[in-house]
């Protein structure tokens, strides 16, 4: 069944004031996700969401992968003895798919440093992410169509089509072929492709320079994004970005912008 789950299975580190780095670390196994990881991960992201002192968090992986979803083996082992019920099923695969759910609710930052593959969940965590930067070795994949499952998975269905469009998208599920790095960035689906050795440092000057924005308009400005993507009409959009924009003017880091504006000089935000 490859390597036993561990705390180290997730490595959560800090480089700088305000930035959080979460790796995967199973790099033998391509950072496959064994239950236990996944609910040390909900719960990692439960807690920083919740941290006033972390403001981006950037997800990657340890080794030549990104995360390559499920670990089948252990998954074989277990249809092997029947020892999961439908129950019990269907709880770790709202666990799995509860990854992406928390990546997009929660009010910082949160950056995919695709070092590698991205497979299945894996690939619907990236996508879950507000931005992705990759390197020339990422890909992206959903292989379940293959296995006589469906290409949706822990969102992909939602949220690739509104990515990429919806023709590419069905043409992607459907055959179950990999999106390589290059076709990746010319439709889009990440920012930019950096190289192996710079990958962190690019994402960590990325975030860097988001957070050079106040706390309440990065947080508010993404959920608004995420938001209105299912907005029903252009005018329940623009309600909902004229109630954060006034609120917004309510802060004191509104008022310090304007102030730091008009003096010329940077701003000094405090959250407030």
């Amino acid at each position: 069944m490859g390597e036993p789950a561990s705390e180290a299975d997730i490595l959560l580190d800090r480089p700088e004031v305000g930035i959080c780095v979460i790796t995967l670390n199973r790099p033998s196994r391509l950072n496959a996700l064994l239950r236990d990881t996944v609910g040390r991960l909900n719960a990692m992201l439960d807690d920083l969401a919740a941290d006033p002192e972390c403001r981006a968090v950037i997800i990657t992986g340890a080794g030549r992968g990104f995360c390559s979803g499920q670990d089948l083996e252990a998954s074989n082992a277990r249809n092997q003895t029947g020892s999961s019920g439908v129950v019990e099923k269907l709880h770790w695969q709202q666990q799995f798919a509860g990854m992406g759910g928390r990546i997009r609710a929660m009010p910082k930052l949160v950056i995919a440093a695709v070092n590698g593959p991205a497979v299945g969940a894996g690939m619907a965590m990236a996508l879950s992410c507000d931005v992705r930067i990759a390197t020339s070795s990422a890909r992206f994949l959903v292989a379940a169509v293959r296995i006589g499952l469906t290409g949706g998975e822990s969102g992909i269905s939602y949220l690739l089509p509104r990515m990429i469009g919806a023709s590419r998208a069905f043409d992607i599920l459907l055959t179950g072929r990999s999106i390589e790095a290059e076709e990746a960035e010319s439709m889009g689906l990440v920012r930019s492709i950096s190289a192996p050795e710079s990958l962190l440092d690019d994402a960590i000057a990325y975030a860097r320079s988001v957070l050079a924005n106040s706390p309440y308009s990065v947080a508010h400005t993404k959920k608004l994004m995420w938001a209105n993507l299912d907005a029903n009409s252009y005018e329940a959009a623009v309600e909902a970005e004229n109630r954060v924009q006034i609120l917004g003017t309510m802060t004191q880091d509104y008022g310090e912008a304007t102030a730091a504006f008009m003096g010329k000089r940077p701003p000094h935000f405090t959250g407030r």
